[in-house]
């Protein structure tokens, strides 16, 4: 099933930590706050990224600590952050 996503993101574009959380919760499909390696894969290939189900997939290996296969705390969303700035080379910044 396909869904339009209200929030495009342009990966190049600055933006805060809270907005960042903010547009991948548009990805969490079923809306029970945690995001699956499926929802990520699906938010990476909004951005229009090279080789995003690699990508999604290193970023669950290095993110979900404890192996439930979704990005379900806090801290792991915290890594989730600085896995994008660094191999997504997004611009996300401390409000």
């Amino acid at each position: 099933m396909a869904i339009m996503r209200c929030i495009r993101l342009d990966p190049n574009r600055t933006m805060t930590v809270d907005e960042f959380k903010a547009w991948l919760r548009t990805y969490d499909d079923n809306h029970d706050g945690r995001i699956s390696q499926e929802e990520l894969k699906e938010a990476l290939h909004g951005l229009r990224i090279w080789f995003g189900r690699w990508k999604t997939e290193k970023a669950m290996k290095s993110v979900d600590t404890n192996r439930s296969s979704t990005i379900d705390s806090a801290s792991e969303m915290e890594k989730l952050v600085k896995f994008a700035q660094k191999h997504l080379h997004m611009k996300i910044y401390e409000s």
